[in-house]
């Protein structure tokens, strides 16, 4: 298979070809965010080449998936089926036959993209296909079935961890992650974007590293004049993207518009309860249901407290674009993104997002820091001890008996330390040691833009720094 072409993916590239050379039948489960490149990777690595592909279609009936069906497959077989496929047993009997035609050394593909909607509401979908798998492909060695969805948290409910007659059959499950920023520049590299990695880093804190979005990305234009363009231009791509995001993956989507709504009120997070409290939502199941789905669909991302207690659990929304929205698309302050970009909404929205880039590189930051190989958890922390209260950015506990803070700025310019903003520093570990009651040793880490101006007040609390080439490094 020829993947020159493919930015990063070097994980999933290695898979699918374990799954290719495999001695067995493999069926392959890929989800991830929507628009994060699931189905371009899938085809560009195999070269759209498959022994049947067939894709879903978004809110038709069971006729209309089936007709779907038998028409891809007319199209993709020599094979000739007189009569329209009275149900998904017949339909996935007739792939059994095209397939079991093909004369071929290696295995036979078959890819299935966008999986839950062609299980539409009292279908045989599910049951079509886990007969065609049990009955059939597992007693091959030569198949590779790959099944896609967006929606994250039904593939791993009803297929993955499926306790029906899936169960246990999945052999490989493959979540498809943004890209990091390491990747981002690879990929505006490619396109022929010559832009610095502060510009780079800007574009990430509107668009993520999805590459749906930064394909949209033009050569010759800044950070600045791409975000204008894409978010406020009547015209712009991602003006309208919001809704059609949520709208396609989830049936209740105002629940869970809601919920992520609520969330990008709070930069450092809400617990379940302060959830409820906001949101007016009632506490069970479909809260716990939505908020996994979010999860598991890259919206939002739950830190543990140091307590490991789960009603201290941290939800926060950390998708690029959905907080992007809520700050400055929603209720708009302006149709000129050039006007934003000196407003303090902007500086405030900006230094926030970085520290949401940061969590997100927390490996690369390792790497700098020189603690790669120690375990570790990580999170944003908060807290409060008499009158005084305090928020860090992140925070790196360590199994080696140390508590790394991070500090993290996005400045233009290298970063100075000045008396008041030490005393607030002093102020910020002492209630965190206070709080936490830590036995830990606590080391101190400016993660910054283009590094420190060294001076008295930089010499007595940090202890290392990070600069923001290092998070742009490719891990292994």
């Amino acid at each position: 298979m020829n993947d020159s072409d493919l930015v990063g993916r070097r994980k999933a590239k290695e898979r699918f070809q374990k799954f290719l050379k495999s001695k067995k039948s493999e069926f392959v489960a890929v989800y991830g965010r929507r628009r994060v490149g699931k189905t371009f990777l899938i085809k560009e690595y195999f070269q759209y080449q498959f022994d049947f592909s067939i894709t879903g279609m978004a809110n038709a009936t069971t006729d209309q998936q089936l007709f779907n069906f038998d028409t891809e497959l007319s199209r993709q077989s020599p094979l000739v089926f007189d009569t329209p496929s009275a149900n998904w047993l017949i339909a996935f009997q007739r792939l059994r036959e095209h397939l079991e035609s093909k004369k071929k050394d290696g295995k036979l593909v078959i890819f299935i993209d966008e999986l839950p909607w062609m299980h539409t509401h009292g279908s045989d979908f599910m049951m079509g296909l886990e007969h065609f798998w049990n009955t059939w492909a597992t007693h091959r060695k030569d198949v590779l079935l790959i099944v896609c969805g967006s929606a994250a948290s039904w593939m791993l409910t009803e297929v993955i961890n499926s306790t029906g007659g899936l169960h246990n059959r999945v052999t490989a499950q493959l979540k498809i992650e943004p890209f990091t920023l390491g990747e981002t520049e690879e990929l505006l590299l490619a396109k022929g974007c010559q832009l610095d990695r502060y510009q780079i880093i800007q574009l990430y804190m509107c668009l993520g590293g999805i590459p749906y979005y930064l394909d949209a990305v033009e050569p010759g234009k800044s950070a600045a004049q791409t975000i204008q363009e894409l978010f406020f231009e009547k015209s712009g791509l991602l003006r309208y993207e919001f809704h059609n995001l949520y709208r396609a993956l989830f049936k209740r989507h105002d629940v869970y518009e809601k919920v992520v709504e609520v969330l990008s009120t709070k930069t450092y997070g809400m617990s379940r309860n302060e959830i409820i409290h906001v949101s007016g939502l009632q506490s069970g199941g479909t809260l716990t249901k939505v908020l996994v789905d979010l999860e598991e669909s890259g919206f939002i991302t739950s830190y543990p407290s140091l307590d490991r207690k789960q009603k201290n659990t941290v939800y926060r929304l950390s998708d690029y674009f959905t907080a992007f929205y809520f700050r400055f698309l929603q209720k708009p302050l302006s149709s000129d993104w050039m006007q934003l970009i000196d407003q303090p909404a902007h500086r405030a929205w900006e230094g926030f997002t970085f520290e949401q880039v940061c969590l997100d590189h927390v490996v690369q930051i390792k790497k700098a820091l020189g603690i790669s190989g120690i375990q570790a958890e990580h999170a944003a922390w908060r807290g409060t001890t008499g009158d005084k209260g305090a928020q860090i950015d992140l925070l790196i506990d360590r199994r080696d008996h140390v508590i790394t803070i991070c500090e993290c700025k996005f400045h233009l310019d290298s970063f100075s330390i000045s008396k008041d903003y030490a005393d607030q520093l002093r102020s910020k570990i002492s209630v965190f040691k206070d709080v936490s009651k830590t036995k830990k040793a606590v080391h101190f880490t400016f993660i910054s833009t283009y590094g420190l101006h060294r001076n008295a007040y930089s010499d007595l609390l940090v202890q290392s720094e990070v600069m923001m080439d290092a998070l742009f490094e490719k891990i292994d």
